[in-house]
């Protein structure tokens, strides 16, 4: 294939990841584009499957003279974190190009994963692309809770070899990534009337940080809106009759907290213009703790109108216990990965909801043993405090082996193709992958992606070079693989 043929194929990955933009995909609602990827199936006359958590393979027979290449699966999954929209079930990403980098009005973009799909579905509909049997594998829920990968048959594919394009690291192949576990604890808040006599209600909002994704950013000091509003609503509960009507903290459970809205009370007087004040005092703090790292953080506080009902004054101290006892952020580093983050817990969302505090919190970690034992930890402290805890995914820790002749084939590529060759690192986030090995003996996987950066925000971009070079990179080891077995 001819460089010319190449970026002409590189429009049709653009196209796709267009379309794909225009259906609306967040995690456990990933039904319009299992649909898509059906119909684009039976459009190319090609073989597939589609199981009942809507994951999809499509499988397409090696070029000719390649049917005696071992089968390769391309992994991606379908689904998207929709930062930012009102509606993420009827919400499209509206994408824009500019300097070099493709971005979303307001919200995600869905590069992560999209831009790999794209890449996997237009192999798929060019009869060009020299390459061996494929199994195109396109997973739900990645992003809150991996049931998709988690529920595969054992028969849903037969290849062993993967090429799994959802990587964000340009200059590097994914070899290893830590184990997950999501869990929701639920805090009984009853309800009751809201107190009369001479009080002032106020709205506390939090926005402006940069947020990003639970596993990846959280080494790199942006604030978290869980914690910033504990501190703000401590500093108000420690020294006043304060009473709480409302409060949604977080967006995803996968990312760190960015916004927080709250409605409380105070007695009017002296304790009025003490929470008044906290806004001053509050973005005077941020500044100075997050003013390098996350500088656009900003609280506002506003009078509103007296609600009709508050949380019991009890249920609220029980939530304010458990968020200062569980752990959040950088738990442990790694004595044996330079630089890298061992085991975290993040929160991602607290919200009151029908009677209860709902709080999400994500622990991870390269030993499978530190992240449960980090687990049951945060279950016994809202279990202390009168809360159930469920857990709502396991993702299993992946380490692949750096000798395999499949990854050294695979940096062979890049250094052909683009130059150079990729770093070999262990990412502290949860990737399929662990399901895979799991579950399909003898998988080896080599994990590319384009430089995309602050997923699972709304300020996330991928950088338009980038997908060119993986692109190449994809269709170079597509044809090596087609002419070898390893």
């Amino acid at each position: 294939m001819t460089v010319s043929e190449s970026n002409a194929n590189l429009d049709k990955v653009m196209q796709l990841f267009k379309k794909l933009n225009a259906i609306p995909r967040p995690s456990h609602h990933e039904e319009k584009v299992a649909d898509f990827l059906c119909d684009y199936a039976r459009e190319l006359g090609l073989d597939y499957s589609r199981d009942d958590n809507n994951c999809v393979v499509i499988r397409k027979n090696a070029s000719p003279g390649c049917e005696k290449a071992e089968t390769v699966v391309v992994l991606n999954h379908m689904d998207m974190v929709c930062v930012g929209m009102e509606n993420p079930l009827t919400d499209t990403v509206q994408a824009v190009e500019q300097d070099g980098w493709i971005s979303a009005k307001g919200t995600s973009l869905g590069a992560d994963n999209g831009i790999g799909l794209s890449m996997a579905l237009a192999v798929l509909a060019d009869d060009s692309i020299p390459h061996p049997a494929l199994e195109v594998i396109t997973t739900t829920n990645e992003e809150d809770g991996m049931t998709g990968a988690a529920g595969l048959s054992p028969d849903f594919i037969k290849g062993r070899r993967v090429i799994n394009l959802d990587s964000e690291d340009y200059d590097s192949m994914t070899t290893g990534a830590a184990g997950a576990l999501l869990q929701i604890h639920r805090l009984p808040a009853p309800m009751e009337k809201a107190p009369g006599g001479k009080r002032r209600w106020y709205r506390i909002s939090i926005s402006g940080g940069k947020g990003g994704h639970s596993g990846v950013d959280i080494d790199k000091n942006r604030s978290s809106a869980v914690v910033l509003a504990w501190a703000l609503l401590a500093a108000i509960y420690n020294e006043y009759d304060l009473y709480l009507a409302h409060l949604k903290v977080g967006e995803a459970n996968a990312s760190i907290a960015t916004t927080a809205e709250m409605v409380i009370s105070v007695e009017s007087g002296e304790p009025a213009e003490f929470v008044k004040s906290q806004q001053d005092i509050f973005n005077e703090w941020v500044a100075e703790e997050y003013g390098e790292s996350d500088p656009d953080v900003k609280c506002t506080i506003e009078k509103v109108a007296a609600p009709e009902n508050v949380v019991a004054p009890d249920a609220f101290h029980q939530l304010m216990v458990c968020l200062e006892q569980i752990p959040q952020g950088v738990i442990k580093m790694s004595e044996t990965m330079k630089g890298t983050v061992e085991t975290s817990n993040n929160v991602g969302r607290v919200l009151l909801d029908d009677g209860c505090f709902v709080v999400s919190t994500h622990t991870r970690s390269f030993i499978n043993e530190e992240m449960k034992r980090v687990a049951d930890e945060i279950a016994t402290v809202f279990k202390e405090n009168g809360g159930t805890s469920e857990t709502l995914m396991t993702a299993p820790a992946w380490q692949e082996n750096p000798d395999s002749a499949f990854l050294k084939l695979t940096s062979d590529v890049f250094q052909e193709t683009l130059g150079w060759r990729p770093r070999l690192v262990a990412m502290h986030f949860v990737l399929e992958a662990g399901y895979f090995v799991a579950k399909y003996p003898g998988i080896q996987m080599a994990s590319i992606g384009p430089r995309i950066l602050y997923p699972h925000s709304s300020s996330e971009k991928v950088e338009v070079s980038t997908i060119a070079d993986i692109w190449k990179v994809f269709l170079r080891l597509l044809e090596k693989l087609a002419k070898t077995n390893i």
